[in-house]
């Protein structure tokens, strides 16, 4: 069908309501499909969902219920016996995991080894009280459901017990999987569907163009009707230009705009007084876009195109648009597009770390750089050390120089480091007082800023500085300091739009400098605290000689260090023995300090208890888990679980050490020969995880020997795992094998040290010494009454022959007492032993597992007043108890020693 100019019709204009057609049939038919497909994915999930849980449920139970389930979780190892059998049930029932525990929820079995031993995570307590728990989680291998059921017991006090809990999980996509099978099927119903709609709108086309072969002239009238007013109601002008050059048609914006005459249309462009440059565009019809001529006192964007492109006469037809005022405006634009790029950098530039000084040192730079060309930043001295400045004005105008950048030397500024008392007569002591930025534009007017040093200030304008600006620095309503930017470089002085863009800089600046004085502060505090918990030197004692090192972790650009929970001690016991424990609290602040604080206390208090070290830890995890409890520790955030403790007793007159841990590092053996190995002490859960008991490691080291404790920290980082570390330091005690402890210490730091811990470190390494028979003498004492006399006499000459005759007498009534109550009221065999160490230490041993008290005894009372003497006449006594019975011990100070004649009523005495 034939169109304007004898040219065809557009094919796009004749297909416009079926191409509607065809657009609404095929959204419906796509709604239609994507609904299927939802409902079968909802389906097929929930589905699914119910599939996992009755399957893991049934599992659960038959695994529960299975014959021998009873037995194995009392047998001495549930893990040996139950570990194949869930393994093949698990793989028959094509579950992911089943897993059995004891009542604490600790793991008996788990498909991945590592994981027996350690707690179950999943809700446990439903299950403990007779009912099935099912729920879903999102584990390590995706979304599943899991079961746990429990084990009843049949037999003895345990019969209709709950004595295990038994869990089976499954993931959801193991079971689901039906709408796989039937999205084929679906989408070729949909390509079926979508082919039908396409013939349907083909011919619904076809019979639309035969049906709407012409227009009317009622509907031609109103589409040129409708042209024109929309022609001359655009606020751009509109220009059509013949193939011939002749000006065909011009709207109203065109002629307001290019300012031409009323009868334009027809005549030549070259004709129409344009300016020489918009003539000849206009003339040429070539193409353009967005091309800005100067007309008069206006600026035209001008496009062009061509009228034959869309099959239309030859010519061309362009649109005019004033972009003066948008000129401006793009302007104004750019320069606020330019402060705000400015700010932007600036918080990405200053307060990279919490350091004061090097928040300032960042605001100087950044503003010398892209904002002044000298920067100086004072603060408040109160701010540097991490306090709030006072309110008071005096406090407020005395400032030290901090930071300066950009600044020759001989300029006239002062140095940093400089305090520096800003005059309240000046306009930036007023300034400081109000809390105003102030602008100087012409610092050679000497309009009063120089009275603060009217020589510097004659110095200064005279380096080329001309306009400063300053500005308080506020937060919290608080000044904490003055920031003053000074311009020389650039000939422009300052201007009034610049001082409020310095103002919102050093308004985000000071966001910055006080959260690093605030840092400043608490760590200050974690700090101190921390350094008033460890320990402030090594006790006085004979057993080892011992070297430390504790070295803070050292935080990112997101602070200056890390306080930490690493701690380490060393306890002199009776016997002339010493325990040796380190001990880790996992996180950094100042609740790790103090749950380390808390934890170190409480191993001093039990280690007076005279304790094995695997009931010291398990006093301790009993403390800790209380603590947790008690408190509400997980709702208030201070829960101190987490926490590890190595903890050894070694006795020099022996050479037995004894250790025992609780999640902690293995320490680590330097023998005399130079070999350095790894202590297999036997691993437990750390403090607080309660459940399992822990296990002692014992050996009769040789004098000599090493022992190094330390804590994960020293080796293992993020650049170096456990195993790595642990070899390094091993080689490493090697090869310094003949040095004393103290450079032991600075060789182990110098090889494994980190150029920035992340974590904390403390390091014990303590060299054993052995009391020869020089200082040590023991006797078997007969259950005799008669012997006590004679042991009482061995003493006295050992005592005389090591030079402490002055305490023989006090000695001889401590063991006259001690022996006679060991054989009157003990058995087996009864054992002396004095050790002459920093104080003179008697020790009685027997078989009985009963402990002397002592009581006031009443004036008619025979006897009860032995113990009493012994309390009076020993510097200290106490009981220590073996696996065999018990040890009685005093201490007898070696110096100063007041001689008390008493008269013991004891028979034996």
């Amino acid at each position: 069908m034939a169109g304007r100019y004898g040219r065809p019709r557009s094919v796009l204009r004749m297909r416009t309501v079926a191409g509607q057609v065809f657009l609404l049939q095929v959204a419906i038919v796509v709604l239609l499909v994507a609904a299927a497909i939802a409902a079968l994915v909802l389906q097929s999930r929930a589905d699914g969902d119910r599939e996992a849980r009755n399957r893991s449920v049934a599992v659960a139970e038959a695994f529960a219920n299975a014959p021998g389930i009873e037995t194995a979780l009392k047998s001495a190892d549930p893990t040996l016996v139950l570990q194949p059998r869930t393994e093949a049930a698990r793989k028959s029932s094509e579950v992911d995991f089943i897993v059995v525990m004891n009542t604490q929820g600790i793991r008996y079995t788990h498909p991945i080894p590592n994981r027996i031993g350690k707690k179950f995570v999943g809700t446990l307590q439903p299950a403990l009280s007779g009912h099935v728990v099912t729920e879903k989680i999102t584990g390590t291998i995706g979304p599943l459901v899991q079961a746990v059921v429990p084990v009843y017991g049949h037999s003895g006090k345990d019969n209709g017990k709950v004595i295990g809990l038994v869990s089976a999980g499954i993931t959801v996509n193991r079971v689901s999987g039906v709408v796989d099978d039937q999205f084929p099927l679906l989408f070729g119903a949909a390509a079926g569907i979508l082919l039908l709609t396409t013939g349907g709108t083909a011919l619904v086309s076809r019979r639309l163009r035969r049906q709407t072969h012409g227009l009317g002239p009622a509907e031609m009238t109103r589409m040129y009707e409708h042209h024109d007013a929309v022609l001359h109601a655009v606020r751009e002008g509109v220009i059509i230009v013949g193939g011939d050059g002749r000006l065909l048609l011009a709207n109203d914006e065109a002629r307001r705009l290019l300012d031409l005459p009323p009868d334009v249309e027809g005549r030549p462009v070259a004709e129409l007084g344009l300016d020489p440059a918009t003539g000849r565009l206009l003339a040429s019809g070539r193409v353009v876009t967005d091309e800005v001529h100067p007309v008069g006192e206006r600026l035209l964007a001008i496009n062009q195109r061509s009228t034959e492109q869309a099959g239309g006469p030859p010519g061309s037809v362009t649109t005019l648009r004033d972009t003066t005022e948008l000129r401006a405006l793009t302007g104004r634009a750019d320069v606020a597009r330019g402060r705000l790029k400015l700010l932007y950098d600036a918080g990405t530039e200053i307060g990279t770390t919490l350091d004061v000084v090097r928040t300032c040192e960042e605001l100087a730079e950044f503003g010398s750089t892209r904002f002044a060309d000298i920067v100086t930043v004072d603060l408040a001295e109160d701010v540097l050390i991490g306090e709030e400045p006072t309110a008071s004005t005096g406090a407020a105008t005395e400032m030290r120089r901090t930071a300066t950048s950009g600044a020759p030397a001989d300029s006239g500024l002062y140095p940093v480091g400089k305090l520096i008392r800003f005059e309240p007569a000046t306009t930036l002591g007023a300034s400081l007082t109000s809390g105003k930025a102030a602008l100087e534009a012409d610092l050679a007017a000497f309009s009063g800023w120089h009275l603060q040093s009217p020589g510097r200030a004659r110095k200064i304008v005279a380096h080329g500085i001309h306009s400063r600006i300053a500005v308080p620095l506020s937060a919290r309503g608080v000044i904490l300091g003055v920031v003053i930017f000074w311009r020389s470089d650039k000939p422009e002085p300052f201007e009034d739009e610049e001082l409020s863009l310095a103002e919102e800089l050093v308004a985000r600046a000071a966001v910055s400098i006080d959260n690093a004085r605030r840092y400043t502060r608490e760590h200050t505090m974690a700090v101190t605290l921390q350094r008033s918990l460890l320990p402030r030197g090594l006790p006085e004692q004979n057993a080892v000689e011992a070297a430390y090192r504790y070295l803070p972790a050292q935080a990112g650009l997101g602070g200056l260090g890390g306080v930490g929970g690493d701690w380490f001690d060393i306890i002199p016991l009776p016997g002339a023995r010493v325990a040796l424990v380190v001990g880790d609290v996992v996180g950094h602040g100042l609740h790790a300090a103090a749950t380390m604080g808390r934890l170190r206390t409480a191993v001093h208090n039990f280690a007076t208890l005279d304790l094995p070290p695997d009931e010291i830890l398990w006093h301790l995890d009993e403390l800790v888990t209380r603590i947790d409890q008690d408190e509400g520790a997980e709702e208030a955030g201070g829960s101190v679980t987490g926490a590890t403790c190595l903890y050894a007793i070694y006795d020099p007159a022996s050479g037995n050490c004894t250790m025992a841990r609780a999640g902690h590092v293995q320490p680590m053996l330097l023998l005399p020969d130079g070999t350095a190995e790894t202590v297999d002490v036997p691993g437990g859960p750390p403090l607080g995880l309660g459940g399992l008991p822990f296990e002692t490691w014992q050996r009769q080291l040789p004098e000599e020997t090493r022992l190094v404790l330390f804590t994960d920290g020293l080796v293992e980082d993020r650049d170096r795992d456990l195993d790595e570390g642990m070899g390094l330091l091993g080689r490493t005690l090697a090869e310094h094998s003949g040095r004393t402890p103290d450079e032991t210490c600075e060789a182990v730091l110098g090889a494994l040290l980190p150029e920035r811990p992340s974590d904390d470190i403390a390091l014990l390494v303590a060299r054993t010494r052995v009391l020869d028979t020089a200082h040590v003498s023991d006797w078997e004492v007969p259950p005799d009454p008669s012997a006590v006399a004679q042991i009482r006499a061995a003493a006295v000459r050992k005592l005389i022959e090591w030079g402490l005759a002055e305490a023989a007498f006090t000695a001889e009534l401590i063991l006259s007492e001690l022996v006679t109550n060991s054989i009157r009221y003990a058995s087996g065999p009864i054992r002396v032993r004095l050790i002459r160490d920093t104080s003179l230490i008697c020790e009685v041993s027997d078989s009985s597992s009963t402990s002397p008290h002592l009581r006031q005894a009443a004036t008619t009372d025979e006897g009860g007043r032995g113990l009493f003497l012994v309390a009076q006449l020993a510097e200290r006594w106490g009981t220590r108890y073996t696996t065999s019975g018990k040890v009685i011990w005093t201490e007898q100070a070696l110096t100063g020693i007041d001689l008390v004649a008493v008269e013991d009523d004891d028979e034996d005495a």
